[in-house]
């Protein structure tokens, strides 16, 4: 078994959940992964987790986003939400300044189009397919583009948790 799955299996289940919230920020989803333990295998973790996540609703959607920073913007802080975004944006630190103005631009254009902030997996992507992805979302309907962020942020809270288990 993995040690972070060890330890999470092991875990009191205020702990647990605490593991999970700084992954993503919907109390119950939290709740009914921690319930299901324990787990076999990461990989068994890692179903549940996206079984749970499987719809949120959009209070719950509402909720996770309202915590998360602007793509571009790293969060000050220990708190582990704050260390798992700046790691997923590694990709865009130290940008050029010319696509640093143009994601934030686009941030912007975002924010007033859907009331929210532009949410992608940004682990992996470097700023020009970011800014490509933006792009095409900010010519999405608000139904199609509300179901596009749920599930980008479902994407990034499976990573996170696999990430902290294995």
């Amino acid at each position: 078994m993995a040690p972070g799955l060890d330890r999470f299996n092991a875990a009191d289940p205020a702990e647990a959940r605490a593991l999970l919230l700084a992954c993503a920020t919907v109390p119950r989803w939290a709740e009914e992964v921690v319930r299901g333990r324990p787990y076999a295998t990461v990989a068994d973790a890692v179903a549940a987790a996206r079984a749970a996540a499987d719809p949120w609703t959009d209070e719950e959607v509402d909720a996770a986003l309202a915590r998360h920073p602007r793509i571009g913007e790293r969060p000050e802080g220990e708190a582990a939400d704050a260390e798992h975004s700046r790691r997923e944006q590694a990709g865009v630190a130290g940008m050029h300044e010319d696509l640093a103005r143009r994601l934030a631009e686009g941030n912007r254009a975002y924010e007033e189009r859907f009331g929210h902030v532009f949410l992608i997996r940004a682990a992996g992507r470097g700023p020009e397919e970011i800014l490509a992805a933006l792009d095409e979302r900010l010519t999405h309907d608000r139904a199609t583009e509300r179901r596009t962020a749920a599930e980008q942020l479902r994407e990034i809270a499976v990573l996170r948790l696999q990430g902290e288990l294995s």
